[in-house]
């Protein structure tokens, strides 16, 4: 095992710069998530840590070691593509131990190690088959052991799940958080899933456009996000934002709507007079009462069973709230949308920074 550091790391395509100045601690055991929408450079960042694409600038550690001229296969790390990447003419068995092989490990390391790796994930009665004849769990079973039997000292994951259904993929992300929890080796996830970087992570690092937009443990970034973009993307259904004016002249700071409608200002946020904010509440933290908060109007109702969800519209916007109870409230009923103040925030609409009291 070993500590990743990406030390103010560039990457040029021709005039297209995709990384900008990446700085990324990942500790020694660390399940680190790499999340972002597509084309914000998650991907590329990976394979510059693989080695597969060059570093324009910057340096990349592995275990206290700069790697940036060390070749793909001996920066001994691991690597779980999306496609599988298996060969189709091998066994099972054989696919597993290729890079053994190649290797040249005695054969009876190979076969213990491929036994291991085999009972970690449930392979053991199907060493002897084809790709074609594995389900896609079971492929990607097979491409996350053929990464474990070389015990490196790093796992890279380049969105292993994409390729599933979602209830494998939900099926398949636990598995693969109980083998880190089994195996603690340094493991870098990439994907665009929010859902599986705040079910998997020890740290998630949001991207966007090349650059980090926040680091830290997902519950720190889903209750106190940097920006607006962190605070949409981490989190479904998304944070509500809604334009108004800060006004804090007089006993009561609070924000001012379109319409004259005022909500108190959230327990942790500053702002001057007059600024031009937005609210921030999740869904969960967003009552429905009648005659108090913001004055909406329901326009669809989901109810899943164990909560509903309200999507509602105040001053033209969608505004939506996640109800853990039954309601009873239907599509155009006028509704109070109440936010708990202790968990709403403030952001600064032109930089899109959280506005938090110093």
């Amino acid at each position: 095992m070993a500590a990743v550091n990406i030390s103010a790391v560039h990457k040029r395509f021709g005039q297209t710069e995709v990384i900008r100045g990446v700085d990324v601690g990942i500790a020694d055991g660390e399940f680190c998530v790499l999340v972002g929408p597509s084309g914000c450079g998650k991907s590329t960042l990976l394979r510059m840590i693989a080695g597969l694409e060059e570093i324009t600038e910057g340096e990349i550690a592995i275990g206290g070691k700069v790697v940036n001229n060390v070749r793909p296969k001996e920066r001994d790390i691991a690597m779980v593509f999306q496609n599988y990447a298996l060969y189709p003419h091998m066994t099972v068995r054989d696919n597993m131990s290729f890079a053994l092989k190649l290797a040249k490990r005695s054969s009876a390391d190979i076969a213990q190690r491929v036994a291991r790796a085999a009972e970690i994930l449930g392979l053991s009665s199907y060493l002897d088959r084809y790709p074609r004849q594995l389900s896609g769990g079971q492929r990607q079973r097979v491409a996350m052991g053929r990464a474990i039997v070389r015990d490196p000292q790093v796992f890279l994951f380049d969105e292993p799940l994409s390729n599933l259904d979602a209830k494998l993929r939900v099926q398949m992300r636990t598995e693969i958080k109980e083998l880190h929890q089994r195996l603690r080796t340094t493991s870098i996830y990439v994907t665009h899933d929010q859902i599986e970087a705040m079910t998997m992570a020890d740290r998630i690092v949001v991207m966007r456009d090349g650059i980090v937009e926040q680091s830290g443990n997902p519950l720190a970034l889903y209750d106190t996000p940097a920006n607006t973009f962190v605070a949409g993307f981490i989190g479904s259904p998304a944070m509500n934002l809604l334009p108004g004016i800060a006004r804090v002249n007089g006993a009561a700071p609070s924000v001012e709507f379109e319409g004259g409608v005022r909500l108190p200002m959230p327990a942790s946020a500053r702002a001057t007079d007059g600024q031009p904010v937005l609210y921030g509440m999740r869904p969960e933290h967003c009552a429905v009462a009648n005659g108090q908060g913001l004055p909406a109007e329901v326009i669809v109702v989901e109810p899943t069973g164990a909560d509903t969800q309200l999507f509602c519209r105040f001053n033209g916007q969608e505004v939506s709230s996640l109800v853990r109870d039954r309601t009873d409230c239907r599509a155009g009923d006028r509704i109070g949308l109440v936010p708990d103040l202790a968990r709403a925030h403030l952001f600064d609409v032109a930089t899109g920074t959280r506005l938090a009291a110093g």
